[in-house]
């Protein structure tokens, strides 16, 4: 049975290491739900947040298949208790002069911010977890969802762990 693992990704910061990645899933027929690449605070090293959704055996292999990549330095699987997890939401909504309102308040339960004001729309940014972008989705829809973007979801274990790699620039 397929579950969903977050696996939290430490490679070199360099050009082509994303390609090699993304083709070690596309070779093996697994899908990615989710791809976030960014800087971490070693410019030279930047970290991957891949979801993807396998049987155990599964992951095993994908595991084995990207510590294999001379790119890459870590592989940790992300467990949802022990780590924060975040999506990025920019929703435009159509609105009305009777809706505004109604939109801001969802906008203000959800502690979502109103970034941008039309006369016939409103673009909110949320950030949480899936779960909370999905909700505020699905209360926003019936005022009409002119356009949406959101973004991979970003993860990182809690606290210090001790014996990971040290990723600080003063190396």
């Amino acid at each position: 049975m397929a579950t969903t693992h977050t696996l939290s990704v430490l490679v070199e910061n360099s050009p082509g290491v994303l390609a090699r990645v993304a083709a070690l899933f596309s070779r093996r027929a697994y899908n990615i739900d989710s791809l976030a690449v960014g800087p971490t605070e070693n410019p030279n090293i930047s970290r991957m947040t891949i979801v993807i959704k396998v049987d155990g055996h599964a992951l095993d292999q994908v595991v084995q298949q990207l510590d294999k990549l001379v790119n890459v330095l870590s592989i940790i699987e992300l467990d949802p208790v022990a780590s924060v997890q975040r999506e990025l939401l920019l929703v435009k909504v159509t609105t009305t002069p009777e809706t505004r309102s109604q939109v801001l308040e969802t906008v203000q339960l959800f502690r979502a911010k109103v970034v941008d004001v039309a006369q016939d729309a409103v673009t909110i940014e949320a950030t949480g977890n899936s779960e909370k972008i999905h909700a505020l989705l699905r209360v926003l829809e019936p005022y009409g969802i002119k356009e949406l973007v959101q973004s991979g979801l970003v993860a990182m274990e809690r606290g210090l762990k001790p014996g990971l790699p040290n990723t600080s620039s003063n190396q």
